[in-house]
């Protein structure tokens, strides 16, 4: 079941699994936000998700939240989908396009701290909307719940930045398998990159324990001042309630009352309510005072918060009940002010000491940076440059696990630097047994015709011997068995031409890599060689040559011509042996000047390359012989016309179609 539930997962797009995961997330901080957000305001008994709640606020407080929560829900399942929906497409094709894929990586980096944004200012601007909205929240009030909000989507979008990382960790992966990448292009630096994710962290707990220092200080404080002012309003009713009911505005009440911010106010029979300061009381007041202050011993709030309160007594006078109270203020906006500072003052203090730590972080990773950096441009070509270790930490591991890997890089260079040449040579020797094996085979008709010319030559040096003394001979025959003598002595001639002509490249083929023969040749030369080096593979398949030649015979060039012959030999081998056997096969030779540069280049029709083959020729030894081939030919080639010629090979190959090679050869 478990391993049935994560292939499922996996196979979910990355939108998908993105959307998934943050309405997890929303809902965890919807569930803590809904339960906290109260305690840590102070939220007066009773105002949440009651009727006095729907009255003052047009709905109750689990649907505001329950608004806000929908309305993320869908703003973020859209902007993921269409977000992210070139990520999605391309992971279901995967078209390996250059462009493309650096438009994928782009979108990979810059995705999550976009969406870290979005994060941060959706929801206060969403909360905010609905608050204005219900016209119940003061504005202090609305700035606490907004500051509040913007902490916990701050660390939501911290959370939601590392998964994301996570999840596009694959298409990084992927798309630098397939990118030459020299360079990070970096639009941020490690130590932006980690004070942006700790910075969350630093912003609650500055903000979390100014509210909790806010929010007691406050409640102990309304505490103190309600039963002051409790006592104090009775006093007043007993000794003079008559001053309280007709004379509020006039009567002098500063004896009662400890800041001037505070009153006495008075509700008539008829609902008219007098201030002792001309002050107005809020709606939020007068309906809590009417509906829920006598289940709360007479206590009175002047709205979502215990920031101002009130005590109220009833009072009969002439036959009529009026309610006399006293409106006191428990901390003032310049207490609040002095919290939000102070809060400040501590995220900032937090916030330097993280910029200093990142900073000192990114710093000793730059040194290990700059060290490897140093190995890597280290002209001089050793192995032996080696980091320092300055640190007893993870960094410090890395320096150690480097110097182990140069140390390890070192023993494998010297291994294959003694066994290099004997690879190499053995693969030339396999290729130059191959083709001693049809020379062989050249070298038997010349042969056989200087054995049967030695016999006619010996034929008539008998016959001639036999004729001295034998008068019935004339001079004529004489000269008949000279001319026989001197066409046996061309033609032995001829043989033996061409069997140094062979001769003459196959030694110049079996010399080792080392050898650096830098010699002028013509392309006659050239062709020539080829043509006696291959003569035989070429007739064993039945397999025609063609060479076009639009280019002077005696044209030259300097180089090593037995590295050259040894490439197109190789070429011409491979092209054979794309027709998996099949006789009558052709191949064109064409030797073409364009620009600066002599051009050969050699075209069969065979079978063609696979893309698997094609991405990896010329990078490293491949072969599409199976275990018969070593795939050592064509990265020699490349090796050796880059080395000996200063110049280049390139190809071209449909599947099923046929391949060309060409070798740019600079004039």
């Amino acid at each position: 079941m478990k391993l049935r539930l994560k292939e499922k997962y996996n196979n979910l797009s990355i939108s998908t699994k993105m959307s998934t995961f943050f309405v997890f997330i929303l809902s965890l901080l919807f569930l803590f936000f809904y339960n906290v957000m109260p305690i840590l305001l102070n939220y007066p008994p009773d105002t949440i998700n009651t009727e006095f709640d729907k009255s003052v606020s047009i709905t109750y407080y689990v649907f505001q939240c329950l608004a806000l929560f929908i309305s993320l829900t869908i703003l973020f399942i859209i902007y993921f989908k269409v977000s992210l929906k070139s990520l999605d497409k391309w992971w279901k094709n995967k078209v390996y396009n250059k462009e493309t894929m650096l438009k994928i990586r782009k979108k990979c980096f810059l995705f999550p701290y976009q969406t870290y944004a979005i994060i941060e200012i959706c929801p206060v601007s969403i909360a905010i909307f609905i608050l204005s909205i219900t016209g119940s929240h003061p504005e202090i009030l609305i700035f606490k719940i907004g500051t509040l909000l913007f902490s916990f989507s701050t660390l939501v979008g911290a959370i939601f930045l590392i998964f994301s990382n996570k999840l596009l960790y694959p298409f990084l992966v992927e798309t630098s398998n397939h990118l030459n990448i020299n360079a990070t292009n970096a639009f941020l630096s490690l130590r932006a990159k980690l004070s942006i994710q700790l910075f969350p962290g630093i912003l609650i707990t500055a903000l979390l324990v100014s509210l909790i220092g806010y929010s007691t200080l406050t409640r102990e404080k309304g505490d103190l001042l309600n039963y002051y002012y409790k006592t104090a309003l009775s006093n007043v009713i007993e000794n003079n309630p008559y001053d309280v009911i007709n004379h509020t505005t006039t009567t002098d009440f500063s004896n009662y009352l400890i800041s001037d911010n505070d009153f006495f106010f008075v509700e008539y029979p008829d609902g008219s309510i007098k201030t002792s300061n001309g002050s107005t009381l809020s709606m939020f007041f007068v309906k809590y005072m009417h509906d829920l202050s006598p289940s709360h011993n007479n206590r009175v709030y002047e709205s979502y918060t215990i920031d101002a309160q009130g005590v109220i007594d009833k009072v009969t006078y002439n036959g009529q009940i009026y309610t006399i109270g006293i409106y006191y203020e428990i901390l003032s906006l310049n207490t609040f002010f002095s919290f939000l500072l102070w809060s400040i003052v501590l995220f900032v203090f937090n916030f330097i000491i993280l910029v200093y730590v990142t900073a000192s972080v990114q710093k000793d990773i730059e040194k290990v940076v700059k060290g490897l950096n140093h190995v890597l441009t280290d002209t001089s070509g050793s192995t032996n440059s080696k980091l320092p270790i300055t640190t007893n930490d993870v960094l410090g591991d890395l320096s150690i696990a480097f110097n182990n890997i140069q140390e390890l890089a070192k023993n494998n260079i010297d291994k294959i630097h003694a066994s290099q040449d004997i690879l190499v040579e053995r693969e030339r020797l396999a290729s130059l047994g191959q083709m001693i094996g049809g020379i062989s085979h050249n070298l038997k008709t010349p042969i056989m015709s200087i054995s049967g010319a030695t016999e006619g030559l010996k034929d008539l040096i008998n016959e001639y011997d036999s004729s001295i003394e034998d008068s019935e001979v004339t001079a004529q025959d004489h000269h008949e068995i000279a001319k026989d003598m001197q066409s046996w002595v061309e033609k032995l001639k001829d043989y033996t031409s061409y069997m140094s002509d062979v001769i003459t490249a196959v030694k110049g083929q079996a010399v080792t890599l080392s050898d650096e023969q830098s010699v002028t040749f013509t392309i006659e030369e050239l062709v020539k060689r080829v043509n006696i080096l291959m003569k035989h593979e070429l007739k064993n398949s039945l397999t025609n040559l063609n060479v076009l030649m639009h280019v002077s015979p005696s044209l030259e060039l300097k180089g090593n011509i037995n590295s050259l012959v040894q490439v197109i030999d190789n070429m011409i081998s491979n092209a054979i042996q794309s027709y998996n056997g099949a006789p009558n096969g052709n191949i064109d030779m064409t030797i073409y000047q364009e620009n600066e540069e002599l051009i050969i280049a050699i075209k069969d029709y065979g079978s063609g390359l696979s893309k698997e083959v094609k991405e990896k020729l010329f990078k490293e030894m491949v072969t599409t012989k199976g275990k018969n081939g070593t795939g050592l030919g064509l990265f020699m080639s490349y090796s050796n016309i880059r080395a000996h010629f200063n110049g280049n090979i390139t190809f071209d190959s449909q599947e099923g179609h046929g391949t060309t090679f060409y070798i740019h050869l600079p004039i």
